[in-house]
């Protein structure tokens, strides 16, 4: 689907803002830190949907394309620094985005290489979770999907209404606007009130 594509290409480019952002906040790290960063945090949650999925060559070897996203994504996280910076939100606006649009994306590729749905549904919350989970570790931070936070929980209900809405037979374009609405609606509500999950062992 071309807008599957175009959209898998968006995500790319807002992982690797985010990603470059993150590393150049954190440990105001050089060009080639801050680049390294945000290349494997656009790449990360793809690669290993395509591994697991086993579907060779992984997307961004395959096509250039991507590649070419992430320095985009790279250089405009350089050329707005400032900008960007000011506007604290602004890891939290690229990084729901990314997941929103990698979870629907996800979850659709793995479809179509025959998996079930709920394996599909797990491989679109992969998807999104994983590249947020490297950044976080390579900036020395606590990951987002271990603090008490609604995350990977909003991609997985975004890829479950993806599958409803794929099997009604629903145009992809607006299958992926009401999904990924739902997946950056959750995230937005749920920092906006502090809502989490509880707590797996209380203290």
């Amino acid at each position: 689907m071309e807008i599957q594509y175009w959209f898998e290409l968006f995500g790319t480019a807002f992982f690797a803002i985010s990603g470059a952002l993150s590393a150049t906040e954190k440990s105001g790290t050089d060009w080639f830190g801050a680049s390294f960063t945000g290349f494997i945090t656009a790449i990360g949650g793809g690669s290993l949907r395509d591994v697991l999925l086993g579907s060779y060559p992984i997307v961004w070897i395959r096509d250039v394309n991507f590649v070419y996203a992430i320095f985009a994504g790279i250089l405009v996280a350089k050329l707005f620094y400032g900008v960007l910076i000011r506007l604290r939100k602004t890891f939290f606006l690229f990084d729901t985005l990314g997941i929103a649009l990698f979870t629907v994306v996800g979850t659709a590729k793995a479809v179509s290489l025959g998996v079930g749905n709920i394996n599909g549904a797990i491989m679109g919350m992969f998807t999104a979770v994983l590249g947020g989970v490297i950044r976080d570790t390579l900036t020395n931070e606590i990951p987002v999907i271990f603090r008490r936070e609604i995350y990977a929980t909003a991609c997985f209900a975004g890829a479950l209404l993806y599958l409803l809405l794929d099997h009604l037979d629903v145009d992809f374009g607006w299958n992926l606007a009401v999904s990924g609405g739902l997946i950056v609606a959750l995230r937005v509500l749920a920092v906006s009130y502090n809502w989490n999950l509880p707590q797996f062992k209380k203290r």
